[in-house]
Formats: C-alpha cells, structure tokens, sequence
C-alpha cells in the first residue's frame, strides 16, 4: 500500500535505503492520510520544484517496512505523526515529529541541503 499524495512512494524498507544511498539529499515523510500529515505532503509537494537537489518521498506509517524509520534512534521520543526524517549522505541529518509548516520545514532545508 502507498499514501494517496503526489510524491514518490517509499514502499520497502531496502527501497529507503537505496534512494537515500543514490541522492545525497532526501525528505521522508512517514505518516498516515490524516490531518496532522497532510498538510506536510502539501508543503513537500510545493517545494519539489524550489528544492530540486532533494528527493520528496512519503512512506504508509503502519507498514511493517516503516520500521525502518518508526524505530529509528532519532524518532526514539516521537509521539505525533508524521515522522520526518532528513537524510544527507546517506545519514540522517534532522527529525521532525508532528505537523510542520513551510517555515519550520524550509528552515531544516535551507540548514541541512544548503547547496
């Protein structure tokens, strides 16, 4: 199952790490269809264009493949969906929890992806 948005879809948890192993700068939304992740989909949907040294993609929170993310060290106190991660080189660079608006985002974007 894949989210019903725009973005490219991370289904498997070998398919996460090969995008971010071949792009040196990825955004991964991993959240449900649900009101406090859809408008992070929106805002990542608009900034594809902006942003065109990032990879955008969502990942279906309740896969047993979004383990991958759910389990990962820096989303050890997560509480609120969606996860985002940010992943520089291969290596997560910033985590977010809950709802997120453009500023918040472009902000991880502008420190972490600085072209």
């Amino acid at each position: 199952m894949v989210l019903q948005t725009n973005l490219d879809h991370v289904v498997t948890a070998a398919q996460l790490t090969e995008v971010i192993n071949s792009n040196e700068n990825v955004m991964v939304c991993c959240g449900r269809m649900g009101p406090m992740c859809l408008p992070v989909y929106d805002i990542m949907e608009e900034l594809q264009e902006e942003y065109s040294n990032v990879k955008f993609m969502d990942m279906l929170f309740d896969s047993p493949e979004a383990a991958v993310i759910r389990n990962n060290p820096a989303c050890s106190s997560f509480m609120g969906l969606p996860f985002t991660m940010y992943y520089k080189n291969g290596e997560v660079a910033a985590a977010t929890t809950s709802i997120q608006n453009r500023d918040q985002i472009t902000e991880i974007l502008d420190k972490e992806f600085k072209s």
